[in-house]
C-alpha cells in the first residue's frame, strides 16, 4: 500500500487499522482515479469517531443501543458516541426576543400545511427490475406527450391507461396533504403550479407517474404565538449542533493525530 496516499492513522497513541479506514471510504466521494481523496475524507471521519469513543471511555460512559427505526438499532459505538455528546453538549434555549427576531425575518416561512388536489397516471413497475423499469418508462414518456398536448384529455387517458385504482375516477387522487403520499411523490407536488402536468414521468417505488396538479391551497401564514414553540425548538437544536461542533473541534485541537489533516478535501 502506498504510504503517501494511505498513511498509518494514529489518534492519541491508538493505531487505527487500515481496514477501518478502508471500510469508511465507501461513504465518501472522490474524483475518478484519485482514491487518496476518498481515503483522506474517510480518515478524517474515523479520527472524529475515534476521539469521541476515547472520550466516552475517559468519562466511563455506558450507553445501551436505541432503536432508530422499526427493528433497527444503533451499534454499540453509535450508542457511545450519542452518549458522550449528550453528556458533554447542551443547547442554549433562546429568549423571547431572539425567537421573535427569527420569526420576523420572514413570517411567510411559517404556514399551515398546504392542500393539493391531484390526478395521476401510473405506469406500474418494480424499480428494482431494470427491464420492467425501462419498459414502463418508455410507456410513461409516451403518455406524458399525449397528456400535455391537450390537458383536457388527461382524465380519459388515465381511465384507459393508468395502472392505479384511481383510473375509475379519471386518475383523481382527491385532496392530499404533507405525509399522505410517498416522499418521492410529495416532492413533485411541492413543485407544481395549478393545472400543470409534469414534463417527464416521475419514478417512485410504485412505478412511473404522470402528475397533474388540479388545485393548490397554500396554508395560511400562522400567527407568531402559534409557531413560537416550533421556532424555539429549532433554535435550541441549532445551538446544540453548533456546540457539538465546538466540542469536537476542542477534542481535535488537544489530540495528537498522525495520518489525517482534518482539513476539508
Amino acid at each position: 500500500m502506498n504510504a503517501a496516499l494511505f498513511p498509518d492513522l494514529i489518534v492519541n497513541g491508538e493505531q487505527v487499522p487500515h481496514t477501518v479506514v478502508a471500510a469508511e471510504t465507501q461513504n465518501h466521494d472522490a474524483p475518478a482515479g484519485k482514491p487518496g481523496i476518498a481515503w483522506r475524507k474517510a480518515a478524517n471521519a474515523v479520527v472524529i469517531r475515534t476521539l469521541l469513543l476515547q472520550e466516552a471511555k475517559k468519562r466511563a460512559l455506558e450507553a445501551a443501543p436505541q432503536e432508530v427505526a422499526p427493528g433497527k438499532f444503533e451499534t454499540q459505538e453509535e450508542a457511545l458516541i450519542r452518549g458522550v455528546l449528550e453528556d458533554a453538549v447542551e443547547g442554549t434555549a433562546p429568549n423571547a426576543d431572539a425567537i421573535r427576531a427569527e420569526w420576523a425575518k420572514d413570517p411567510e416561512r411559517f404556514r399551515a400545511p398546504p392542500l393539493w388536489e391531484v390526478s395521476h397516471i401510473l405506469c406500474a413497475c418494480d424499480p428494482r427490475d431494470a427491464e420492467a423499469k425501462h419498459k414502463a418508462m418508455h410507456r410513461a414518456q409516451a403518455l406524458v406527450s399525449m397528456a400535455r398536448k391537450d390537458a383536457k384529455t388527461f382524465a380519459a387517458i388515465a381511465s384507459q391507461e393508468s395502472d392505479c385504482g384511481s383510473k375509475s375516477s379519471g386518475g383523481t387522487l382527491g385532496q392530499l396533504g404533507p405525509g399522505d403520499t410517498v416522499p418521492e411523490f410529495e416532492a413533485i407536488l411541492r413543485t407544481l403550479q395549478e393545472d400543470e402536468i409534469t414534463s417527464q414521468p416521475i419514478l417512485t417505488r410504485h412505478g412511473w407517474h404522470i402528475v397533474r396538479m388540479d388545485a393548490v391551497a397554500l396554508g395560511a401564514v400562522l400567527p407568531f404565538e402559534a409557531v413560537k414553540p416550533k421556532i424555539a425548538d429549532a433554535m435550541e437544536k441549532a445551538s446544540w449542533a453548533q456546540n457539538a461542533r465546538t466540542f469536537v473541534a476542542g477534542l481535535i485541537a488537544s489530540a495528537k493525530i498522525t495520518g489525517a489533516d482534518l482539513k476539508p478535501v
